[in-house]
């Protein structure tokens, strides 16, 4: 049997008529050596084979990622190394019917090993058996001591050189494009992956606040944030330092803290605009927590206002998210136009320009015709257009995101808001899946992985 790339037309396809009908034979895997939409931890396997059962460990596993073959295939490399390092198996495969690439794992690291079109699968079948062939891997691992990742040891991470706070802004003047989503459910992939993390709200609309379960009360009268949120924080030198204001938030666990925001913010920022030192008092204040927390990111306004300008301040880095619908896209602009003057104000406090991580695409459909081809081409234009590059990972709209943050707890008669994480909430789920690769992204731009 021959593979011919144009009889794939979608992701299926090219699931059953390139990898069962025509791959997996070809490499010597029958049907009890290979398995199709694997659960593994809180991942989801297209494809996993085993070279030997009597390898009691995954190394002579191969992961096998099938796309459709409109995918660009580099917009899932990153996702198919978390998979490789998840489950520890050191061979992956990519393909979306037009490509075909194979990515061995190095420790922490993705190395690209073999490539080749659709269309000379055929032709290059005896190197790809060479490489992730079951008689190869069987041979290669029954006769050497499976390869392992080294762990630190409890010495060693004591005697590491402890890295310094980082400070991560989400912001966007357009609302409705992920931000809050974005850094609730970023903060708890950061703590799942032991980072001390602090969440600061900076909105007056307080939905991080909401997020991360801070607000209990369902009459302004038990109001227990009015007088302890960001707002003190940011009206008073001597007085609400971080340590004191931030609330313990178990929306994630292992739990985050969290500077809550209230509405009264909103009324303050005509008399704040009047006061210099209002602009660099958060900066102070962080500094004196610096070995407190490991990450704190920041939820921002969607405007051009001061709070939003306090928080680009005292950031060390940019994520900007957003649905890549229009009006988001010509708010870049604005965006870039507000960090330019920022950065200006920076250089006169002697502090570095913003390091922009990219643009986030959040929010995204998940509709096939869409992800094929609008959100590809909507992906490559972005950038030539307006000069940010994209990040990797894509946060896509699905129903889970909304169910974890609108969980309710029943207490007596009441409904209390119960908000967890989406990592908590479904922790097998794409969207879990896709913040924990966002973190990863992250952390390794931050130069903390």
């Amino acid at each position: 049997m021959q593979f011919h790339p144009k009889s794939c037309r979608n992701e299926r396809e090219v699931e059953s008529k390139l990898i069962v009908q025509y791959l997996l034979p070809k490499l010597g895997y029958s049907p009890d050596n290979w398995y199709q939409e694997v659960i593994y931890g809180n991942i989801r396997l297209d494809f996993l084979t085993v070279a030997s059962k009597k390898i009691k460990n995954l190394s002579s596993c191969v992961v096998i990622e099938a796309k459709h073959p409109q995918e660009n295939l580099d917009h899932h490399v990153r996702r198919l190394g978390h998979y490789l390092m998840k489950t520890k198996s050191f061979y992956g495969v990519l393909t979306n019917g037009k490509e075909f690439r194979i990515y061995q794992r190095e420790k922490d690291k993705l190395k690209f090993i073999f490539y080749c079109q659709g269309e000379n699968i055929a032709n290059n079948i005896s190197k790809i058996n060479s490489l992730i062939g079951k008689e190869s891997l069987s041979q290669k691992f029954s006769t050497s001591q499976p390869l392992s990742i080294p762990k630190l040891s409890q010495t060693s991470i004591k005697e590491s050189k402890k890295l310094p706070m980082k400070v991560i802004a989400v912001y966007h003047n357009k609302g409705g494009v992920g931000k809050t989503t974005t850094v609730v459910n970023l903060a708890a992939a950061f703590s799942k992956k032991g980072k001390r993390v602090l969440v600061i709200d900076l909105d007056s609309q307080a939905n991080t606040t909401f997020a991360t379960g801070l607000v209990k009360f369902e009459d302004e009268e038990f109001d227990n944030i009015k007088d302890c949120n960001i707002l003190h924080v940011l009206q008073s030198e001597d007085f609400y330092s971080i340590e004191e204001v931030a609330i313990k938030s178990q929306f994630s666990n292992p739990e985050i803290h969290v500077i809550p925001s209230h509405i009264d913010l909103m009324e303050c920022e005509n008399k704040f605009n009047l006061i210099d030192y209002t602009r660099l008092i958060l900066i102070d204040k962080l500094d004196k927590v610096k070995d407190k927390y490991d990450i704190v990111l920041i939820d921002t306004p969607p405007s051009l206002n001061l709070y939003a300008r306090i928080a680009l301040i005292a950031t060390d880095y940019l994520i900007i998210p957003s649905d890549l619908k229009p009006f988001a896209n010509q708010g870049l602009t604005n965006v870039k136009e507000f960090v330019k003057q920022v950065n200006g104000f920076r250089r006169q406090i002697r502090r570095e320009p913003i390091e922009v991580l990219g643009i986030l695409a959040c929010k995204i459909s998940t509709n096939a015709r869409f992800v094929s081809a609008t959100l590809r081409k909507r992906l490559e234009v972005i950038p030539k257009r307006y000069e940010i590059s994209m990040m990797e990972t894509v946060i896509y709209d699905r129903d889970d995101l909304a169910k974890c943050a609108e969980k309710m707890q029943i207490v007596g008669d009441i409904e209390i808001p119960d908000p967890v994480s989406i990592l908590d909430f479904k922790p097998a789920s794409k969207s879990a899946q896709e913040f924990e690769i966002l973190a990863d992204e992250v952390l390794e731009k931050i130069g903390d992985k």
